[in-house]
């Protein structure tokens, strides 16, 4: 999944990776460039939407805030020490954060350090409204198993220490990583396993001129894998024909692809298709209504449906900030 997650600290996260724990849900940006199958890759993710600025609540001098989330605090304090944890995780990477380098990731890491702190608040919230309940011997157990695979006890308060950690930190942070576990697995439980699926081809070209020069050759009965060989800029399908196999709804980087192969029928190809990428022409080879999903795809629908109830949670919710993080 994308990043992907809710561990709030990098060096954290590194430590929660030798365990198999779940990904972050921050996103990272996306990728510049995906062939048309996204089966064959990650499919690109918005980051986060950037929270609503409203008046400063009423708060005591002791204990300014740094957010609001729907009416939940964030402490100034507490993500002031997030952000020296951040720092301490670059030294221990070996990057001065006095340097241009380390200047540079500090920046970045303001406003991500409050995203991530205020999703982590949104789906705790999430997961109470939903009846989900982490127990304090979940949390233990699972800390026990992150200090037997970390050298036992000493090295692994000796580890957090070099970040600027402490045991009962890490223990909190163990718990917003299992109660956002448990929060995904229940969203993902909702992604079929058995969908209706295309086989297609498809043919990317530059200008619509060329593609319509294809589209006519197309029509005179010429063969649509020969023409994708020969003119195809899809080089991830070109050698097979333009071949993008069996695939359901919501796999394709380009949805007017999508689209196009859904509206046909075996045999029939469509007209020009413009997508971001490009000019498509699209051949459906068969069709299954009740297929089942490979596990690349599986695994692509079910990150999307997580970065959707992310996506969600953060639209309905009242973001309050109080502090400056953008560069």
């Amino acid at each position: 999944m994308s990043l992907k997650v809710l561990g709030r600290l990098v060096a954290l996260a590194l430590l929660f990776a030798s365990t198999a724990c779940g990904p972050m849900l921050v996103t990272s940006a996306p990728p510049t460039h995906v062939p048309i199958n996204a089966s064959t890759a990650l499919a690109p993710t918005e980051p986060a939407a950037t929270p609503v600025v409203l008046p400063s609540p009423t708060h005591t001098p002791e204990y300014p805030l740094a957010a609001l989330v729907n009416g939940q605090s964030i402490y100034l304090s507490e993500y002031e020490r997030e952000l020296g944890q951040y720092e301490a995780s670059l030294l221990s990477r070996g990057v001065d954060p006095s340097s241009p380098e380390g200047q540079e990731s500090l920046v970045q890491a303001r406003d991500w350090i409050l995203n991530v702190m205020t999703e982590q608040v949104l789906t705790e919230q999430a997961a109470t409204e939903a009846g989900i309940i982490v127990s304090d011997a979940e949390v233990d157990a699972y800390m026990q198993e992150m200090v037997a695979e970390n050298g036992g006890e000493e090295a692994f308060r000796a580890k957090l220490a070099e970040w600027g950690e402490t045991y009962e930190d890490a223990w909190r942070e163990v718990r917003a990583q299992l109660i956002g576990m448990a929060m995904m697995q229940r969203v993902i439980e909702d992604v079929p396993t058995v969908a209706e699926q295309v086989h297609a081809r498809h043919i990317l070209v530059d200008t619509s001129q060329e593609a319509e020069r294809i589209l006519t050759q197309l029509q005179a009965g010429a063969d649509f894998a020969v023409l994708a060989r020969a003119y195809s800029q899809d080089t991830s399908t070109r050698e097979s024909g333009g071949d993008l196999i069996f695939f359901p709804r919501g796999i394709l980087v380009a949805p007017e692809v999508e689209e196009a192969a859904f509206a046909l029928q075996p045999g029939q190809f469509s007209g020009v298709v413009t997508s971001a990428l490009g000019y498509h022409i699209v051949q459906v080879v068969e069709r299954d209504p009740a297929r089942p999903v490979k596990p690349e795809d599986l695994r692509l629908l079910q990150d999307r449906a997580v970065q959707e109830w992310v996506e969600e949670l953060w639209a309905q919710a009242v973001v309050q900030r109080f502090i400056e993080t953008a560069p």
